[in-house]
């Protein structure tokens, strides 16, 4: 079955007395409390089977991943857990055991709740798992489960259990820091906003604010538990794993201090010799080994199992304190790579923003340029075409028209073209028509005026002979004469 969303909760420490840290909603649990919810097994015929329980999650409290399930959620799932996987770090090739039972219990004293009391309840509530690690499949896991419920040991405590879901649908909660009850947080559901703001959440490879407050993955709709997984990640909240063998018959401090023997073995760095019962069926030996070349088949008859598991439980510390440490290298670096990408896809933005304003702007000056000297070859074109032709109005509108796009080439064809059919109003040849027309004029106003003079001699002549000389001409009827002679009204008669 697939799922948009699974999540890991590694939030659940697998432990019968509270966590270290403190929480005003926390208080200590009793272990005979959460040691009612171990499946009842009987593990003398069943030597293969390791009863446990624990404390699965903490409902409508949110927790270190940033995910949260509210009551109606937990009463639908709850079942579901029957019959579900346990398996070692979420890697589900490692199948070590199954759970049997689910319960609900109050928070921080793990009394027993009812389906129907849950209904009521906004404040934080748990979800209590009971089940079984198969011994067979790992032995060493089941001894460092014991280990953990020993508190004479260095493993106390040390072992986390993490529960799987697999979801498709969320809102956001939003809650004020130092807050974590789901009931205390302003709930988003409108889907455009959840996806608008689900970049900010941690599972989303955000910071898990928004607006200055937390902001956390409410798990809705159908929703699936899809098992549990054992780690040695510490918890906050929860508490957790009992066995049905609690270690009821370890003494105090002072009764292992008296039965100190420092010559057991030479390779034993600490050597806490106690008897387990009054008969002294089994004499015990809690030893820490440091090598695991000290694990020889001389040692295992000496020693508790606890004291081997001891060394293992230490080495899976170890192993993953240096896989914390190496995960928590690589999640910084690719955020760090993260926000560097972010840096420069903004910078590359905004830097796309500003060429785009320069294409823009460079693009309306080469227009206005173009546009310019369009303007500019238009007007030294019409100058050229007045300089030549005597043009009209209507001319000028008509050739605008044919000019206005042409190019060199095709203006110089046109230009052509209007020299054979302009001929008529070239200026030059207009004014050489002219010219010609007038020296025309002149000769033939030359001609006549030289006829009409010698014209006029010759009458003068004859008129002279026969006027007396007491008579003169008439100087009224010679200027009429010349003047319908020559038709000219400027010419002075003397």
């Amino acid at each position: 079955m697939e799922f948009k969303y699974n999540i890991s909760f590694s939030d659940i420490r697998l432990k019968p007395i509270v966590s270290k840290e403190k929480d005003k909603y926390l208080s200590l649990a009793s272990i005979n409390e959460l040691k009612k919810f171990v499946p009842n097994i009987d593990t003398e015929k069943n030597i293969d089977l390791l009863p446990i329980a624990f404390d699965a999650c903490v409902v409508n409290r949110v927790n270190k991943n940033g995910d949260v399930i509210d009551s109606s959620i937990a009463k639908q799932i709850l079942n579901n857990f029957v019959n579900k996987p346990i398996n070692v770090e979420h890697d589900r090739s490692r199948v070590v055991g199954v759970i049997l039972t689910a319960s609900f219990s109050k928070f921080g004293s793990n009394e027993d709740l009812s389906i129907e009391e849950i209904d009521k309840l906004k404040e934080p509530f748990n979800i209590t798992l009971g089940g079984v690690v198969w011994r067979i499949v790992n032995q060493n896991l089941a001894n460092i489960i014991e280990e953990s419920n020993d508190p004479t040991s260095e493993n106390y405590m040390n072992i986390s259990a993490s529960w799987e879901l697999g979801f498709n649908d969320y809102n956001l909660a939003l809650l004020e820091d130092g807050e974590k009850n789901l009931e205390n947080a302003k709930i988003i559901s409108d889907a455009k906003l959840i996806e608008e703001y689900s970049h900010n959440l941690r599972a989303n490879g955000g910071n898990g604010k928004l607006d200055k407050v937390n902001v956390y993955r409410q798990v809705t709709g159908d929703v699936v538990p899809l098992g549990i997984g054992l780690t040695t990640n510490p918890a906050a909240d929860v508490k957790g794993v009992v066995t049905a063998n609690i270690m009821e018959d370890v003494v105090d401090n002072s009764t292992i201090e008296a039965e100190k023997d420092d010559n057991i073995q030479n390779n034993i760095s600490q050597d806490n010799k106690i008897n387990v019962n009054e008969e002294g069926v089994i004499k015990r030996i809690f030893m820490k080994i440091e090598n695991i070349n000290q694990i020889t088949d001389e040692l295992l008859k000496q020693v508790t199992a606890s004291s081997v598991t001891e060394f293992i439980a230490e080495e899976i510390r170890k192993a993953n304190e240096t896989f914390v440490a190496e995960k928590a290298e690589k999640d910084n670096a690719l955020k760090t790579a993260q926000e560097k990408y972010e840096t420069l896809s903004t910078e590359t933005v905004k830097v796309k923003e500003e060429l785009d304003k320069l294409k823009a702007a460079l693009s309306k000056l080469e227009e206005e340029k173009l546009a310019k000297e369009k303007e500019e070859t238009f007007n030294v074109r019409m100058a050229a075409l007045d300089q030549e032709y005597d043009l009209s109005e209507e001319d000028r509108q008509v050739l605008a028209l044919d000019i206005k796009d042409l190019n060199e080439d095709s203006f110089a064809s046109y230009m052509k073209k209007m020299s054979v059919l302009m001929k008529e109003k070239n200026k030059k040849n207009k004014l050489a028509k002219e010219e010609a027309k007038s020296s025309e004029v002149k000769n033939q106003v030359s001609a006549s005026a030289t006829e009409v003079v010698e014209e006029v001699i010759e009458t003068s002549k004859l008129e002279k002979a026969s006027i007396p000389n007491s008579s003169t001409p008439n100087e009224a009827s010679m200027k009429e004469k010349y003047s319908k002679a020559f038709g000219l009204e400027g010419f002075e008669i003397k």
